[in-house]
């Protein structure tokens, strides 16, 4: 695809809309902007442009439509595929500053807010009017624009789903500069095709989310966890569907094992309760009355312990604890990283009964490729995050390994049955593997989406199917 390679004239036209405050060229630009959180993906844009309003949006996007100046939005920039890395140059977008709470309806239980918002604001924000957002993904500092973008998931997802489904409308910029509202504060719609739905989860491919209306439901006010030690990763991962299946729905099941807490130790500098047993199942339920919650305890207590293998039952039910468990499942990610030179990130989703089946085949690749592969996950939802690690390999011998790597663990993700990315995106680092999988006719309905919306290939180009 060939763009229009931006010059001074441009510079001068953006600037008269957001100010030459509020444009800064790629040669003043910090290296961040190159890439995303995870930095397996690297290209600088030409300018980034800071937007305040959707007027600014629509004004940038019909004079880039006019002009053919591709354009990438960037929110915080915490993905993991490079989504929000501008791989042909042009306009980054930068929504960051578009971070206003327009409305919270108590009567319809919506919230409207600009993409900016952090999601720790969102939960800060409606949970003292005693309100409850459940999408729960693992990056706090993340917008809610770029959560639904990648339709987000996150550890409560097994009880309250993902992104998706707590949006109830969005106002979207199209890559013609048009601003048109899909959905709304109604609980209920069948009015013709689900154009928000396809919205969400594009990966900013299709549109510019400039306002969401979010669902909110009245908040839990109770909530307790769980660590439940096993002999060993089969037991735990096995006990998973029983637990679920005993009429007692879990808010989360996370799958952790010894080597991956001892990373977040030394991450934190702090030891973690109870970190001395191989496998384990963190577990948390909520509900409205203290009684319930007692009550699913000792239910699923009895079963773990009687039936399904565990060694014991810790209860998280202090502010202390629950801070010391959560916060070292939480700090995984960066633990992983600090622990090594360089990685990348299998975000796979199966079924549940796979997960044993394939963290076993995890362990042989790793064992056959002697590369040092750490990986927790959602087991309760069937979404892993497998991490290839560098260490000390030299840069061919490493992407070597790691082409032939993920090649090995893609497929024997599809053989059982399970797709390439759970909750983490295409973005421009998966994509062959996306076009492994779904195949040419699936690709081509996904590019003739693509063609409706952006004819020209300006929005975010080179990213899940182009």
């Amino acid at each position: 695809m060939k763009y229009k390679a931006i010059d001074q004239d441009d510079i001068l036209v953006l600037q008269e809309i957001v100010g030459a405050d509020f444009l800064i060229p790629k040669q003043e630009l910090e290296e961040d902007y190159a890439h995303d959180e995870l930095q397996t993906v690297h290209a600088w844009p030409d300018c980034l442009v800071q937007v305040k309003n959707k007027d600014q949006i629509s004004q940038i996007m019909k004079y880039a439509y006019r002009m053919n100046i591709p354009v990438t939005v960037r929110g915080s920039g915490t993905g993991l595929v490079g989504g929000c890395v501008p791989i042909e140059g042009g306009i980054l977008l930068d929504t960051s500053k578009m971070n206003r709470f327009v409305e919270l309806d108590p009567i319809n239980m919506t919230l409207r807010v600009e993409p900016g918002v952090l999601l720790m604001e969102i939960y800060e924000y409606v949970e003292k009017e005693g309100f409850f957002y459940a999408p729960d993904p693992g990056e706090k500092s993340a917008t809610i624009g770029g959560n639904i973008a990648t339709n987000a998931g996150g550890m409560r997802a097994m009880k309250y789903g993902v992104t998706r489904d707590w949006v109830r409308g969005l106002e979207v910029v199209l890559p013609n500069g048009e601003l048109v509202s899909f959905g709304g504060k109604v609980v209920k719609n069948s009015s013709g095709y689900a154009l928000k739905d396809l919205l969400i989860g594009s990966e900013g491919t299709l549109g510019i989310i400039v306002e969401a209306t979010l669902k909110l439901i009245p908040l839990p006010k109770y909530s307790a966890s769980m660590l439940i030690p096993f002999p060993n990763r089969i037991q735990a991962v096995s006990a998973v569907p029983k637990i679920i299946t005993h009429h007692v729905l879990p808010t989360a099941v996370e799958f952790l094992e010894k080597e991956s807490l001892r990373f977040s130790e030394e991450y934190l500098g702090k030891k973690i309760p109870h970190a001395q047993y191989d496998a384990y199942l963190l577990i948390t339920y909520d509900g409205n009355t203290q009684s319930e919650i007692d009550y699913d305890i000792q239910r699923i207590s009895e079963l773990c312990v009687n039936t399904l293998g565990a060694i014991d039952v810790y209860l998280i039910d202090t502010d202390e604890r629950k801070q010391s468990v959560w916060s070292a499942r939480g700090a995984f990610l960066e633990a992983i990283k600090a622990s090594t030179t360089q990685i990348d990130e299998c975000d796979v989703v199966l079924p549940r009964s796979m997960i044993s089946e394939y963290l076993d085949f995890t362990q042989q690749l790793s064992q056959s490729l002697q590369v040092r592969i750490p990986y927790f996950g959602h087991v309760g939802d069937g979404n892993l995050h497998i991490y290839f690690c560098k260490d000390d390999l030299e840069d061919q011998k490493w992407n070597e390994l790691l082409t032939k790597g993920f090649e090995q663990m893609y497929q024997k993700a599809f053989e059982l049955g399970g797709k390439v990315s759970g909750e983490h995106g295409i973005g421009y680092a998966k994509k062959s593997y996306l076009k492994e999988q779904v195949g040419p006719t699936q690709i081509q309905l996904m590019k003739g989406i693509k063609d409706t919306f952006d004819p020209t290939y300006i929005l975010n180009p080179g990213k899940v199917i182009q």
